[in-house]
């Protein structure tokens, strides 16, 4: 028998059979070691580090962004467009009541709050004002159609004209939206993000996202839970990060019963760390949908974010505020578990009405990253529910909830989407409900 090709197999006419028996140990040893790397839990090198982007990420488009996370209500905005586009018209639209699907992650759909205007053509970089009406406060964004047929979209936050209009606020996470972006403003090849190449410490804040202007994972990370405040008739107050930075513990404290972090909140300042966690310790409610919040410091220098440390390594860890910190992730496998409910206090109102008991499985694709108690969780935390071992043995998401002696309410989700399942999933739906109406009264 002539030599086999490759390199990896093991002829038994060549090698004894101990022999064979170590190289298909070594072998499976080798496998199982790699596995591990792409199933490990987070050691500071982010695994996304090197992404390309995709083709479709890359689609040609109309560049544009606002400068600014957000804008308060009948204030100008300036919109700027960086390419060149002939015969350009605008359109600004509200996101969440839309009453059709949004079926690919390169498009926003919304209502439109006005009609579409000719804004002639720009030839880039060019600035566009934008009137900002007298809207509710909410996620909003620009269309503009190019006369050959590109589209691109701006999303933006209008602010509440003050603090408290509604007793609820949602978080937008603006700056992990722009953490995640991959253009590539110098032309070296390389996009502008850490997550393209560890070596880059800042991301500047207001360029244009890739995929046609939609911020990477918004259809399912942040779409859902808006879809489900517009189906379930809640108003809230909408903020960015930078509005928690613009406030205090004690304005916040009088103006919310309940500040939700619906999406992927994983860069924050100092300044907003110390503004949530003083409005827990005032007794504010906090509720946490989806996991790897609070883990990366980031300073603020101008229009850039520099990325610095771990909280938990600058002596905050995150777990001590949220109730779980972050744990591994899926890296490039597409590992997906069930939560487990568990037999505890919190279960019992938080699962009313499911018919889900201690024991009970549910959902089925949670995991992209996972959350876990720590030391540093607070005194009493409850773990509601696991996916066990969901990367590894003892690589387990969980679901948890605490009270302070303050008479603070915090949850949190412990996977990536928790909150973007409830369109789909009825438990989870329900569990949203029994959330709010726990949480969204002092």
């Amino acid at each position: 028998m002539s030599a086999p090709t490759d390199p990896v197999c093991v002829t038994w006419d060549r090698l004894t059979s101990r022999r064979a028996l170590a190289a298909l140990l070594a072998l499976v040893v080798a496998v199982t070691a790699a596995s591990a790397l792409l199933l490990r839990p987070h050691d500071g090198v982010e695994e996304l580090e090197g992404r390309v982007p995709t083709d479709i990420e890359l689609r040609p488009s109309v560049e544009a962004a606002f400068p600014h996370e957000s804008y308060a209500p009948r204030s100008t905005a300036r919109l700027v467009v960086d390419n060149r586009a002939r015969g350009l018209t605008l359109q600004i639209f509200r996101l969440g009541a839309e009453g059709v699907r949004t079926a690919d992650n390169i498009t926003m759909r919304g209502i439109a709050v006005t009609q579409p205007r000719g804004v002639g053509s720009s030839s880039g970089p060019r600035t566009i004002r934008v009137g900002i009406g007298d809207w509710p406060s909410g996620l909003y964004f620009a269309r503009l159609r190019a006369a050959d047929g590109r589209v691109g979209f701006a999303p933006f936050v209008v602010r509440p004209r003050r603090l408290g209009e509604q007793r609820v606020a949602i978080v937008m996470p603006t700056l992990t939206w722009q953490a995640y972006n991959l253009r590539d403003e110098d032309g070296d090849g390389v996009g502008d993000s850490w997550y393209a190449s560890w070596s880059h410490r800042t991301v500047r804040l207001g360029r244009p996202f890739l995929n046609r202007g939609v911020p990477y994972a918004f259809r399912r990370y942040d779409l859902p839970f808006l879809r489900w405040l517009a189906r379930t008739g809640r108003e809230v107050d909408v903020l960015a990060q930078s509005d928690l930075e613009a406030s205090s513990s004690a304005e916040l404290d009088r103006a919310y019963d309940l500040i939700v972090f619906p999406g992927h909140h994983e860069y924050v300042t100092t300044r907003e760390y110390d503004v949530i966690e003083g409005y827990r310790d005032r007794g504010g409610n906090l509720a946490f949908l989806s996991a790897n919040n609070f883990f990366w410091q980031v300073v603020r220098r101008g229009d850039l974010i520099e990325r610095t440390r771990q909280w938990r390594h600058l002596g905050r860890p995150e777990a001590a505020l949220i109730g779980v910190q972050y744990r591994a992730n899926a890296g490039s496998l597409l590992t997906r578990g069930a939560f487990v409910l568990r037999d505890v206090p919190a279960a019992s109102w938080l699962f009313a009405g499911t018919r889900l008991a201690p024991g009970s499985r549910f959902g089925r694709d949670w995991g992209i990253e996972i959350d876990h108690t720590s030391a540093d969780s607070p005194p009493g935390v409850q773990v509601i529910a696991e996916i066990p071992d969901l990367f590894g043995p003892g690589l387990t998401a969980q679901m948890t909830y605490y009270e302070t002696p303050q008479g603070a309410k915090v949850f949190a989700g412990g996977a990536i989407d928790f909150g973007g399942t409830a369109r789909r999933l009825p438990a989870v739906d329900r569990m949203l409900e029994n959330l709010w109406t726990r949480l969204s009264h002092p």
